[in-house]
């Protein structure tokens, strides 16, 4: 399985050399060829992990002088995340096809060769990161990560895009000191960089390196103080904001929270403590600021960081004693990753097809687009938690979750409501919108829309069904 992996790493990063190398025209089939063989790689060390009976293992890759510098872990969390995150990325190559085309009313512009480089070079870190054993080695993935997300927002390089790509590079590098401190911690105190040995920890020096990990999981997710990079991100092509800000790069820093829990096994309660208190901080300022809000893109990214934000609070609440919070926070991320990659799609259709986001402008879509009118309810009701839709399972287990430590860390029950409060309330704003945009006679702008073309509509179909029956995929994956 390990040799199988490792390809499914590397692909990604062999066809953004080649994309550089073939005729424009070509580049984008590239892309979509090496995110195929990425995820099929990834699936089929699912299938084989799940039939010699689902034992996880590490196994070192790169070490010097007896020291594991880069390995892979194949378990239940790494396989979960990591396909999730590789099919997504597959679909925003497939949209990407008919996206970056001089068709684009918004941004006509038919791909450059570095649009595609910089895309798979991203898949291929994201599937490293995911996999890796060691410290080290997410370190090393979470740093490419950054230069992907630069390169990719300042795509258009106009002025704002240009100064968005440098906003996400420096915030998310200072992040990163985070992973250099818990890293440079972890070796100090057991002279390894494997994540495992995070057990060995104890006292002030584990307390130590997990908030190291929880620093730079706030800078890649957007947490406040250090979401401030996410807004202005949003200049890059909407595929980069679907892919990178929405299903799989903001999702890095949840996910190396999740596996410093699970590697650490005991977590100081401090860590836990911080952890919850950030996260509800940053849901209620996340909520405050999606009424505002008149760009689509605008208010899916405050909506990002509010998911993200219910996740640390899933996973912080899980070192109390609530097993059900750390599951129901793993699910999140992967649904989230199916549900806000569907949204962030349908808003760039909606741009390609009017030329505009701009919500007061667009009226009556399912009447002139009925494929956008259809993802944008169903993403809507998924980010609203809205059964049967794939995030209602996962916010119902961190709600049950955060009941759960609340018995034993009654304060937290505060946390849970307040938590609760902001998903009653994000299920009536996404339900306002949803009336207001997809029904009633086409604006303007929308009766004047161009057809999709079917790549696009294809992934927007592909999305919205793994929105729709996800859902309780990964309980039964986690058991």
């Amino acid at each position: 399985m390990t040799e199988i992996l490792i390809a499914g790493i590397l692909i990604p990063f062999l066809g953004a050399a080649v994309s550089l190398l073939v005729p424009q025209r070509l580049a984008r089939y590239v892309c979509v060829i090496s995110g195929t063989l990425s995820i099929a790689a990834v699936s089929l060390v699912l299938v084989r992990f799940t039939i010699e009976g689902g034992q996880g293992f590490s196994q070192s890759i790169i070490s010097i002088g007896g020291v594991s510098i880069w390995g892979v872990t194949v378990d239940n969390l790494s396989l979960l995340i990591g396909f999730a995150v590789g099919l997504v990325g597959l679909f925003v190559c497939i949209y990407s096809l008919g996206y970056m085309s001089l068709e684009n009313v918004e941004h006509p512009d038919q791909g450059r060769p570095r649009y595609f480089f910089f895309m798979q070079v991203f898949i291929g870190a994201m599937a490293g990161l995911v996999f890796s054993s060691t410290v080290t080695g997410q370190l090393f993935f979470f740093e490419i990560t950054g230069a992907c997300s630069w390169g990719l927002i300042g795509y258009y390089e106009s002025r704002d895009a240009l100064r968005g790509a440098a906003k996400a590079l420096i915030v998310t590098h200072i992040a990163s000191l985070g992973l250099y401190f818990a890293a440079a911690m972890l070796y100090a105190n057991t002279g390894s960089f494997s994540l495992s040995a995070l057990s060995a920890l104890e006292g002030p020096a584990k307390t130590a390196v997990l908030l190291g990990i929880l620093f730079a999981a706030w800078g890649k997710s957007a947490q406040f103080p250090l979401h401030i990079w996410l807004p202005h991100a949003m200049e890059a092509p909407t595929p980069v904001s679907a892919y990178l800000h929405a299903g799989s790069m903001v999702n890095i820093g949840v996910y190396i929270f999740a596996r410093g829990i699970l590697s650490a096994e005991s977590v100081p309660h401090l860590v836990g403590a911080i952890g919850a208190i950030a996260a509800t901080f940053t849901l209620v300022y996340a909520f405050v600021l999606y009424f505002p809000q008149k760009d689509l893109k605008g208010l899916l990214v405050y909506s990002t960081i509010a998911q993200l934000a219910y996740i640390f609070l899933a996973l912080s609440l899980s070192i109390f004693d609530a097993p059900l919070a750390f599951e129901g926070g793993v699910a999140h991320i992967f649904n989230h990753a199916f549900a806000k990659s569907l949204f962030f799609l349908v808003a760039g259709s909606l741009s390609f097809a009017t030329g505009t986001r701009m919500m007061p402008l667009l009226r009556g879509i399912l009447t002139r687009l009925p494929v956008l009118g259809i993802g944008f309810g169903v993403a809507a009701f998924a980010i609203a938690g809205v059964p049967p839709m794939n995030l209602f399972f996962s916010k119902f287990a961190i709600f049950a979750g955060g009941f759960e430590a609340s018995r034993f860390y009654l304060p937290f029950l505060i946390l849970v409501l307040i938590a609760i409060a902001e998903a009653v309330g994000t299920f009536a704003w996404f339900t306002k919108k949803f009336g207001e945009i997809v029904f009633g006679p086409p604006s303007p702008a929308v009766a004047a829309a161009k057809p999709l073309p079917l790549s696009m509509a294809a992934a927007i179909v592909a999305l919205a069904a793994l929105t729709l029956c996800s859902g309780f995929v990964p309980f039964a994956w986690l058991g």
